[in-house]
């Protein structure tokens, strides 16, 4: 009886060892939870478990292991196995992600993603560029709006004279293309910026006005067909933890890897844009559709960029640069259809 309870025993704990077994993926995010991408990160993570029956889990960590910026390098570092950030936040470390970032790209975050990562995955000179990080998808933001406390903006003229915050990456270089005055500060700053009177405006899409707090602050925005501009995004994970991964993870985090990631964190962004549109409707945001002479004189402006991106993204290795890019544009209008 003593060695039947014995055996009972070990039997018990190497199953109980067994059913907790799972391999565990650190997630950090520098938003909030309710943000729309720390809630697509977990609805990512939330596939992933379900998808292996819970093999495969997150810790979706209470605080982020980095500030914005330091995010990339974080995941790098293993100090976090998964997140994702805004390469502009470094300037000068990505070259060919800036194709994402251009402006009159696309009207909605989902298709403009899909079509960004189908491009850049079938170019891996776009992940070479992460180097320590497995991309698992590249993403973008809704279309760009120009935000501002003091007036409204209605020709390229009016840019001039205000303070604005930009993110940077392609965005700085398109503020200043347009004779505007722009300091680079990550978008949790803005709040601080704008109520302190630092700022005079900020360069987002609709969604951020809710999230970071200044819906009650902004008084006038300007939209674009096709966004002035847009922000380029990768959702990473620690190369190191993806290659120690069984086959079988790997299967299952590729399963849901590429398109599948970019359209839960496009779908996420476009949902939350259409809800802040409606709120600054109830705000009482001034809001002014940029007419076509508008549009006509910023792309006269900026056309140097394109150009600029094309030159610059060959010289350091992307054959065929701007075939890549019409690809890009010519992809987005098929995801728009």
């Amino acid at each position: 009886m003593k060695f039947k309870a014995i055996t009972l025993a070990a039997f018990a704990m190497t199953s109980g060892l067994a059913a907790q077994a799972q391999t565990v993926i650190t997630a950090s995010s520098w938003l909030p939870p309710t943000h729309t991408l720390s809630m697509a990160q977990k609805e990512w993570c939330d596939l992933l478990e379900k998808n292996t029956s819970g093999k495969m889990k997150c810790n979706i960590l209470p605080r982020a292991v980095s500030a914005p910026p330091g995010t990339f390098d974080a995941v790098k570092n293993g100090l976090a196995d998964i997140s994702f950030s805004v390469q502009g936040y470094t300037p000068g470390r990505y070259q060919y992600t800036q194709m994402a970032e251009l402006p009159f790209l696309g009207n909605f975050s989902e298709p403009i993603s899909v079509a960004y990562n189908k491009v850049a995955m079938k170019n891996p000179e776009f992940a070479a560029e992460h180097q320590g990080m497995k991309v698992i998808s590249f993403f973008t933001h809704g279309p760009g709006i120009v935000f501002n406390t003091k007036r409204p903006i209605a020709k390229v003229e009016d840019l001039g004279g205000l303070k604005f915050r930009v993110g940077g990456g392609m965005v700085n270089e398109i503020s200043k293309t347009l004779g505007m005055n722009v300091t680079l500060k990550p978008a949790p700053e803005s709040f601080e910026l704008l109520s302190g009177g630092v700022m005079d405006g900020t360069l987002f899409p609709a969604e951020s006005t809710e999230s970071f707090r200044i819906d009650k602050i902004i008084r006038h925005a300007t939209t674009f067909p096709g966004g002035l501009y847009n922000t380029s995004f990768a959702f990473v994970m620690n190369a190191d933890k993806y290659n120690k991964l069984s086959a079988d993870e790997k299967k299952a985090v590729d399963a849901i890897s590429g398109e599948v990631a970019a359209r839960i964190f496009g779908r996420g962004w476009d949902k939350v844009d259409r809800r802040a549109m409606g709120l600054m409707q109830a705000n009482n945001v001034q809001i002014v559709k940029a007419d076509a002479k508008f549009v006509a004189d910023v792309k006269a402006k900026t056309a140097g960029l394109e150009a600029k991106w094309v030159a610059d993204s060959q010289a350091k290795g992307l054959k065929n640069a701007a075939a890549v890019l019409a690809e890009f544009r010519a992809e987005i209008a098929k995801a728009e259809k």
